[in-house]
């Protein structure tokens, strides 16, 4: 059973080839993902290269598994809470909104709170509001309609 960390949602996907750390001496650290099942919850059952038997899978229990960004889903960028918190939002209507000091995880989608000179605004993190999310600089989003009290300012 593999748990998602950091409120990230699962992006393991069949043929993706991932490591599992911290390295053991005399057990493979490079596998292939033959399958993945949801494990109902937070959880998926994850089928991989290598792991034919309990002993084998015993041997993984606290491992972290990690994979190479480019085998990532589109829009994993829109779940990573360390790259996210600090950066700077700006609105193509009010401008710069602040920064994302906290993000609220949630079963459908995350909610990122940004402060600002418009006090605290919250902000669902799904791509019809999320504009642009570059590497570096600030975030492009189009904000709901209602979401900015703009009359304060």
């Amino acid at each position: 059973m593999t748990v998602p960390v950091h409120g990230l949602p699962l992006m393991l996907h069949e043929g993706m080839r991932i490591a599992c750390v911290p390295p053991a001496l005399k057990r493979d650290r490079w596998h292939e993902v033959n399958a993945v099942t949801s494990g109902g919850g937070t959880g998926a059952l994850v089928e991989l290269s290598g792991v034919s038997c309990i002993a084998d899978a015993e041997e993984l229990v606290g491992c972290t598994i990690l994979a190479d960004v480019a085998d990532l889903p589109e829009g994993y960028e829109m779940h990573d809470l360390d790259a996210l918190l600090g950066r700077s939002v700006t609105d193509e209507v009010y401008g710069d909104l602040g920064e994302i000091t906290e993000i609220l995880v949630g079963q459908v989608h995350d909610v990122w709170v940004i402060e600002g000179r418009f006090g605290e605004v919250l902000i669902p993190a799904v791509p019809e509001i999320v504009e642009e999310l570059p590497s570096e600089g600030a975030i492009l989003v189009r904000v709901p309609v209602g979401t900015v009290d703009a009359e304060g300012v």
